[in-house]
């Protein structure tokens, strides 16, 4: 039952204020602010609990006066009308804390690092890459959100092999968790001169931020190098060693930025990088242990699972997890995603409320 699993927020909320009372808890600046961040996105679930608790003690108290005998009908009426104020009072407070719960659950709030790499199909999937890259551009900044580019290896004719960027604001990773995976583009490439369809497709990876507390990186299982940052050339080119490349020597993950000309700005957002990599990884292993009722979402999440068709003849996106078609390609290339994004979050929604039941 949903309201035993929010019983034991109500429970970690409550011990969390007690450990900010506490002296040793107090002493630790570092503990002291993570209980601090825990307790503050717990507020909003367990306020809205209390508030539902205290309408369904009312309605319990209104039934057992309705039940009693001798009350005028101007009573029974008013009492009435009371009773089915509070019950739908009640309902979307029930409602309310299904979204903050699965918000929660979710870790909706967080920022998220964005990789975007081309797949089969050459240099078409390197200019699928591109689209991606401004679709998801667009989309944030209709909903004022910051972008900010990490790396990237570019082609010739202006596409990407590879682009990794971060996204921040309220809710990003809530509304873009469900774009991991194959993207497919299916069209006439410029290139193709007997005008044949082509399908090329590339791969996206959403990675939420962790903080450091929830990831620790010791500074011996680092091996850092530094070099000139590639650049086009004349007044913009870039002629210190400000580019870094940071190797996790236990997992051998290697991260490079040189979008920054100062080093250690590069450095900083490296490590974003890989601290999300590695927050990934663990959060994937733990997916890997628990039972798959408690798994349920939408999709796997898996990079290699085909979610979604752009099909530019038809003007028609696919995807493919929950068949949606949506007829507005153009639209959605300019970055009006509310319509996919709204429809996958209200499918994981019940996939979620179905398990946690």
């Amino acid at each position: 039952m949903i309201l035993k699993v929010i019983e034991e927020r109500k429970k970690r909320y409550d011990e969390l204020q007690r450990l900010l009372a506490d002296p040793k808890v107090i002493a630790n600046n570092t503990e002291y602010q993570a209980c601090a961040k825990e307790l503050a996105g717990l507020r909003a679930l367990v306020e809205e609990y209390l508030n539902y608790r205290k309408m369904e003690s009312d309605l319990k108290d209104l039934n057992k006066v309705l039940g009693e005998k001798g009350h005028d009908a101007e009573f029974i009426v008013l009492a009435e009308e009371e009773k089915h104020k509070l019950e739908e009072k009640s309902r979307r407070s029930a409602s309310r804390l299904e979204e903050l719960l699965l918000e929660k659950e979710s870790g909706s709030d967080r920022d998220i690092i964005m990789e975007i790499r081309a797949g089969t199909g050459g240099l078409e999937a390197s200019l699928f890459a591109a689209d991606l890259l401004r679709m998801y551009s667009k989309y944030a900044a209709k909903k004022g959100w910051k972008v900010e580019p990490i790396d990237a290896s570019t082609t010739e004719k202006g596409g990407y092999k590879e682009v990794i960027f971060s996204i921040s604001g309220q809710g990003v990773y809530g509304d873009l968790r469900f774009e991991s995976g194959t993207h497919r583009v299916q069209r006439v490439p410029e290139t193709e001169a007997s005008g044949r369809i082509h399908t090329s497709a590339a791969t996206v990876c959403v990675l939420p931020e962790a903080e450091d507390v929830e990831i620790e990186i010791r500074p011996e299982d680092l091996r850092i190098d530094v070099f000139r940052a590639g650049g086009k050339g004349g007044q913009g080119v870039n002629r210190t060693d400000s580019a870094v490349r940071i190797t996790h020597v236990p997992t051998n993950m290697v991260v490079t930025c040189q979008d920054e000309r100062s080093q250690l700005k590069n450095k900083a957002k490296a490590m974003k990088v890989l601290r999300a990599r590695l927050y990934d990884i663990r959060q994937r292993e733990h997916e890997a242990k628990i039972s798959q009722s408690r798994r349920a979402q939408v999709g796997t999440g898996d990079r290699s699972e085909k979610i979604r068709t752009y099909n530019f003849p038809d003007r028609r996106v696919t995807d493919h997890r929950i068949g949606l078609s949506v007829h507005n390609l153009e639209g959605i290339l300019e970055g009006d995603l509310d319509e996919i994004i709204i429809a996958l979050k209200e499918e994981d929604r019940k996939l979620r409320l179905q398990a946690a039941k």
